[in-house]
């Protein structure tokens, strides 16, 4: 099913902890993250492949662009993080 985020592994979950860092740092939408970036910082290739299988999103050698769902998952992920901190 396209873009869903039930059981996502961790390998998945870590490049939407990376989208997530993005995102609190710009404080802007995450559309798309680096896949691979020359300096020793790569996504795990089993997580893209599951982002990609799920239709989440879409991938090249260096970087992954995230589907609307995924965006959206990046954005609840903030949210969580921030209630939880007491925000």
């Amino acid at each position: 099913m396209a873009g869903d985020t039930q059981g996502l592994s961790d390998k998945a979950l870590s490049i939407f902890a990376f989208a997530a860092y993005h995102r609190l740092l710009s404080g802007g939408r995450v559309a798309s993250v680096v896949r691979k970036d020359g300096a020793g910082h790569e996504a795990d290739a089993e997580g893209v492949a599951e982002l990609e299988s799920r239709g989440l999103a879409t991938a090249d050698e260096t970087r992954i662009d995230l589907g609307a769902a995924a965006e959206a998952f990046t954005e609840q992920l903030v949210e969580a993080m921030r209630r939880e901190a007491g925000r």
